[in-house]
């Protein structure tokens, strides 16, 4: 039997075809090793009944209830968090860079629907928009169990996008969002870095919390090419030809430099941020949250 742990693993994940099984799977493999709840606080009143629908938890029915009239009823409550939860994913393009075994876009992918599993099964009302250059679809938030299936639905069924443009479409989110949050954004980042904290602080004045993974290959960061070599813009089809060796070190420099830009610039603006490269494990950033949003409640 395979161990759970390879499960999590980024290049195993893309063996495996049904995106909610991944998702549970990712989830509830990372939550078996946890020594306490992650919903250890979290605080609701009952609200009403309604019929079992297929998908719904067991943990849920009444059983009082069932006893009674032979027929299964769920609990449905009322959040006293009032948490509502964005997860703002990016398929621009740049993102379909990957090595062999995964792309940043499958990854986050990945990543978006385990966090999609986490949010609904805390019973948070959750929303998603997929994004490039502009918004190219929007959810909004709900928190009943069934919805997962839409959500994953449509993160499993998105289409590649073409450049990226995230500040104008941060600000635009940020307009549509009149009621306080979580806002996740899932995304390489791969645009101008003072804009892109221009618009996520828009976020912030509107008093929603913000948490940021930021997916990156780790070539991105390394630059270990080696031999002639023609690299081509994903975005703009511009292409350079050039020996890596001669500009690696001023490469380092100027991404060590971008992402030194971008954190300090989200930690001035209390904004949890995780880089994170298509090798990390899924723990990793699931502990992240966690920590987020015991840090909510």
């Amino acid at each position: 039997m395979i161990p759970v742990t390879e499960y999590l693993k980024p290049e195993t994940l893309t063996r495996l075809s049904n995106l909610e099984f991944i998702a549970r799977l990712v989830v509830e493999g990372f939550l078996t090793g946890l020594h306490k709840s992650p919903f250890h606080g979290f605080s609701a009143e009952f609200s009403q009944h309604r019929p079992y629908m297929s998908g719904d938890s067991l943990r849920f029915v009444d059983w009082k209830v069932y006893g009674r009239t032979d027929r299964y009823y769920i609990k449905q409550f009322e959040e006293e968090t009032n948490l509502r939860s964005y997860i703002i994913l990016d398929i621009s393009n740049s993102m379909q860079y990957g090595n062999p075994k995964i792309t940043k876009a499958r990854y986050a992918t990945y990543l978006a629907a385990a966090l999609s599993y986490l949010l609904i099964l805390q019973r948070d009302a959750t929303g998603l928009v997929l994004f490039d250059n502009q918004i190219r679809k929007t959810l909004p938030p709900k928190s009943i169990f069934s919805y997962l299936t839409v959500l994953l639905s449509a993160i499993e069924q998105q289409k590649s996008g073409t450049d990226t443009q995230i500040s104008p479409v941060l600000h635009q989110i940020a307009e549509q969002f009149n009621r306080r949050g979580l806002i996740i954004l899932i995304s390489d980042l791969l645009d101008d870095p003072e804009s892109i904290l221009n618009g996520l602080r828009h976020f912030r004045h509107d008093r929603h919390e913000v948490l940021v993974f930021h997916i990156l290959e780790e070539s991105e960061q390394t630059f270990n090419f080696s031999g002639n070599i023609i690299f081509e813009d994903m975005e703009n089809g511009e292409r350079i030809k050039t020996q890596p060796a001669y500009i690696r070190e001023s490469y380092r420099q100027q991404f060590q430099n971008y992402l030194k830009t971008i954190k300090n610039g989200l930690i001035n603006d209390r904004i949890d941020y995780k880089l994170l490269t298509t090798r990390t494990p899924y723990d990793v950033a699931l502990t992240e949250y966690l920590l987020k949003r015991k840090r909510l409640l």
